[in-house]
């Protein structure tokens, strides 16, 4: 991984780290007598009937009153750089990651058209090309979600990036190579953005 790279890196992680967490109290009141709590993360219990006769208790945790569908990206720009985004992640060790961009699918939205959006969201980028990889359940113990995961080629800065009022997002170029070398030191951890890399580079390998 070049200095500089891993220099410029860190500047990011550093300045988005978590220093202090306070709890805050679930806020709730009432509409026509149902509970109204404000939280993205809900969970709802079931007993689950079996077709062999067995009931079997579960719980599922919705996102935003819904599964919480996802899509993942891996941009590569027209000079071949790898785009990443740095963000805070407060309930990880680190409390900040180092991903692909990725967000929730609105309803009735296409994964495809989603992973331009957040792209564009998150990193002012578009790319010419949308390549399917592949699709998967994230945690199917508690959640319904089906996470979605593009290749993105050919991609141009077109705008600036609008984020949500709560989303703080950096975001990092570096060459194909250099995000294997991050995957290899943990500087990227989490299993969308490893499985969309090695989709990726499978999809290269058989192109090449």
């Amino acid at each position: 991984m070049r200095k500089e790279k891993l220099e410029e890196l860190q500047e990011y992680i550093n300045e988005l780290k978590t220093i202090k967490k306070v709890k805050k109290e679930l806020k709730i009141d009432y509409d026509n007598n149902k509970p109204k709590i404000d939280s993205f993360l809900q969970i709802e219990r079931y007993d689950c009937y079996l077709n062999n006769g067995q009931v079997i208790p579960r719980e599922r945790v919705l996102k935003g009153k819904g599964d919480g569908d996802a899509v993942i990206v891996l941009p590569i720009s027209k000079s071949e750089e790898t785009i990443l985004v740095i963000q805070p992640r407060p309930n990880t060790k680190e409390t900040v990651c180092i991903e692909f961009p990725a967000g929730y699918i609105d309803k009735g939205e296409e994964p495809k058209v989603a992973g331009k959006r957040e792209l564009s969201e998150e990193t002012g980028y578009l790319p010419e090309k949308m390549i399917f990889l592949d699709s998967y359940y994230q945690d199917q113990g508690c959640y319904g979600a089906y996470n979605y995961s593009y290749l993105a080629l050919g991609c141009q800065k077109t705008k600036k990036q609008n984020l949500d009022p709560d989303e703080i997002i950096r975001y990092f170029e570096c060459d194909f190579g250099e995000v294997e070398e991050l995957i290899t030191m943990n500087y990227i951890s989490d299993l969308n953005s490893k499985y969309a890399f090695e989709k990726a580079k499978q999809y290269i390998k058989n192109k090449l």
